[in-house]
């Protein structure tokens, strides 16, 4: 019998996670107190008014009742209608999706940029001067959250040098990426540090290889030994940490988003959990949910790229 692949192994067994996530959120929030309709209406609502609205949504239907409507509007990709919004969800969510995609692969790709270079020049310079600068660096990088960082860097750029806008996606593709510079940075930066040292520490193993003596000894460069031998063996942790982090630079993505009023899934939740608005926060949390699970497939993908005998 042929066995499956083993990407398509990692969706299978994911899926039931997912199903997991969006059953828990869908129950807590309804168990939440409060009601949305009162605040929707107001305190001063009159009681046919609550219950007709009530009604239009469905919510005075029995909790599995809500659950099972729920599901099969997932399943045929209808995730309703916003209470506060007054919008279908899944239109909401694909309007501010691509904005926290754009700002967590810009994010991804200034850490990985940042730290693939520094860690290896930390591993090929241990307990040497650039070791130690770069481990003190990385240390800053790791103490400053998002919250902190974020306005320090608007005080900076923006409001004394005026290099960067503070606040907005802009209107056209160069305003876009003019306003995208400091989210991404504050989300990035935090990134970096952690694969610095994952990469500084991968690197290390690796270079105390016999095959890495061995292709020094056949008068190879220390170019090739280092990037073609060592760092392409040494990606494989390497992608399982980028992979994992994928996951809390979406989480620190509602924080930055908040710092820079970037229109992203991550404000987007937030007033969805502050409205009590329970088809749009069950909407965000499965859009993320969902995210995992191409990221875990594409992580993977490249695990087979980096190491050719992972593709059974």
């Amino acid at each position: 019998m042929r066995q499956v692949p083993r990407p398509l192994r990692r969706v299978l067994l994911t899926l039931p996670v997912l199903w997991v996530v969006v059953s828990v959120v869908f129950l807590l929030i309804h168990l939440v107190p409060g009601d949305p309709i009162v605040q929707m209406l107001g305190e001063g609502a009159s009681a046919t008014d609550i219950s007709a609205l009530r009604h239009a949504y469905g919510l005075d239907s029995p909790l599995p009742e809500q659950y099972a409507h729920y599901i099969r509007g997932v399943v045929h990709a209808d995730l309703g209608q916003s209470l506060r919004l007054h919008d279908s969800v899944t239109h909401l969510i694909l309007e501010r999706y691509p904005y926290t995609l754009a700002l967590t692969l810009a994010a991804l790709l200034l850490g990985l940029v940042l730290s693939v270079p520094a860690g290896v020049a930390s591993a090929l310079h241990r307990n040497g001067w650039q070791d130690r600068t770069l481990g003190v660096v990385s240390l800053v990088g790791l103490s400053f959250p998002n919250f902190a960082l974020g306005p320090i860097l608007i005080v900076v750029f923006s409001i004394r040098l005026g290099w960067l806008p503070v606040s907005g996606p802009g209107t056209d593709v160069p305003t876009f990426l003019m306003h995208l510079v400091l989210p991404a940075v504050t989300l990035g930066l935090s990134l970096a540090a952690i694969l610095t040292r994952m990469v500084r520490t991968a690197m290390l193993e690796e270079l105390s290889q016999d095959y890495i003596r061995t292709a020094r000894a056949k008068g190879l460069s220390e170019s090739q030994v280092v990037y073609r031998h060592a760092l392409r063996n040494a990606l494989i942790p390497i992608l399982t940490v980028v992979g994992l982090q994928f996951g809390s630079l979406l989480a620190g993505a509602i924080v930055t988003e908040t710092i820079f009023s970037w229109p992203g899934i991550g404000r987007l939740t937030l007033t969805a959990i502050s409205n009590r608005d329970y088809a749009l926060v069950q909407g965000c949390i499965l859009a993320v949910g969902l995210t995992y699970v191409v990221v875990n497939l594409l992580t993977d993908v490249a695990y087979t790229v980096a190491n050719p005998r992972m593709r059974t």
